[in-house]
């Protein structure tokens, strides 16, 4: 059973180098950093020239609206290959990868997707109030409306995304996952240790090889900064709190994926698209997909994953043991923990998805084997295509029949999750 009319593929695509905040990449701009990623990626796709592009970031920018065309333009490759741009949040470039396999049909039989974030740069804008009081100075007396441009004042500006909080609550991610690890138990010292085995297993990755093929070298950067190859359960544990600053936070800037900067692509085709790419990339089938969204007033801004990794089972009839492969992105180590804490409750399941049947252990020991968000790094726009790249390549290597479940946290209360195949 598949949700497409036809079959359809994903491949690995290319990224940069996943760079900390202020750090190397920190002179780009979301625009900028993913040129590079598309020129790389087109050398691989016949006559240099998919069918379709898309490609979406989350921080807002006054200088561009429809991201992905500005990104073909500035690439120079055929401006005959229409783009447009997806958003939903940290969901972004993986709910691109869903778009595009809806468009696979006829005269669409490869697209080229991603996403990018430079949070290093996020742009300022201004309040309403100063935004309509310059405008209609402006319009009147330009002389005065500079002069107001001096006088402007620390709150009569806004960062878009308030320091990465959430618009309606106004807190950020950091808060809210403090809100729910305490709600579900999870300690301190199981965000941690989570933690270290995604540096360990990211370190591995770099060390085996694994992401040599999947990463673009950049003049500035080479491989990602973020996972610390030094670092020990001693370390995490001496951080303080970066959040709850009560005495009672448990969410560290070692057990939280750090600000990122980087770009990722993928490749979605259908069968006939496949000849188009290099024989020797990987491929697997997306059979199916999944968007929940909660009400973030009720439930965790961060727990739909939970709600959409069990109606996309039961729709295929398949056991939590029957996916080999669990890439599940990690914003928190803490958000992880209580998403699958969630599925493992006894009722909960049914209680909050109306889905009765049992699901059976969770594997535990199949996620993230290179490790996820927290070490890698987190560049929202870009985090969708880096962990279904991974994610294809990891699969593509196992026994077939294998499937694999890759799951995306966002802002708002939603969730993306996709159901792979290697067969």
């Amino acid at each position: 059973m598949t949700r497409f009319k036809q079959a359809v593929y994903l491949a690995p695509g290319l990224r940069t180098p996943f760079g900390r905040g202020g750090g190397a990449l920190a002179a780009y701009d979301a625009l900028s950093l993913s040129v590079p990623v598309v020129r790389a990626m087109a050398e691989q796709v016949a006559g240099r020239k998919p069918d379709l592009f898309l490609w979406g970031s989350v921080i807002p920018n006054l200088g561009w609206s429809n991201l992905a065309r500005e990104i073909w333009m500035d690439a120079k490759l055929d401006a005959a290959v229409p783009a447009y741009s997806v958003v939903l949040a940290c969901g972004t470039s993986m709910t691109a990868a869903f778009s595009a396999a809806g468009t696979i049909g006829p005269g669409v039989d490869v697209v080229m997707v991603g996403g990018s974030e430079v949070m290093s740069r996020p742009s300022l804008g201004l309040t309403s109030q100063a935004n309509d009081r310059l405008l209609g100075l402006f319009s009147t007396d330009p002389a005065q409306a500079v002069a107001a441009l001096g006088s402007l004042r620390a709150t009569d500006f806004n960062l878009p995304t308030k320091g990465w909080a959430n618009r309606i609550t106004g807190r950020t991610m950091g808060d809210h996952m403090e809100e729910t690890a305490k709600q579900w138990g999870i300690s301190r010292q199981a965000q941690d240790e989570w933690s270290y085995r995604s540096h360990q297993k990211a370190i591995a990755g770099w060390e085996s090889g694994f992401f040599g093929d999947l990463v673009i070298a950049l003049p500035e950067l080479a491989r990602d900064a973020n996972p610390r190859a030094d670092t020990s359960l001693e370390k995490l544990a001496a951080l303080k709190p970066a959040f709850d600053k009560s005495g009672l936070g448990t969410l560290t800037a070692g057990n939280s994926s750090p600000i990122t900067d980087g770009a990722a692509g993928l490749w979605v085709m259908s069968d006939q698209g496949r000849r188009r790419l290099p024989a020797n990339l990987p491929t697997v089938r997306l059979l199916d997909y999944e968007i929940a969204a909660v009400d973030f007033h009720k439930e965790g801004l961060l727990m739909a994953p939970s709600y959409a990794i069990p109606r996309l089972l039961d729709r295929h009839g398949l056991s939590f043991e029957d996916i080999a492969l669990w890439e599940i992105h990690e914003a928190f180590s803490a958000q992880v923990l209580a998403n699958v804490a969630a599925l493992e409750r006894p009722g909960w399941i049914a209680e909050k998805t109306h889905v009765t049947r049992d699901f059976g252990r969770f594997p535990w020991e199949r996620v993230n084997p290179n490790g996820g968000s927290v070490a890698i790094g987190h560049p929202f726009g870009a985090t969708g295509a880096r962990d279904l790249s991974q994610a294809a390549k990891e699969l593509a290597a196992m026994p077939r029949p294998s499937k694999a479940i890759v799951s995306v946290c966002a802002d708002g209360g939603q969730g993306v999750v996709a159901l792979l195949e290697n067969g």
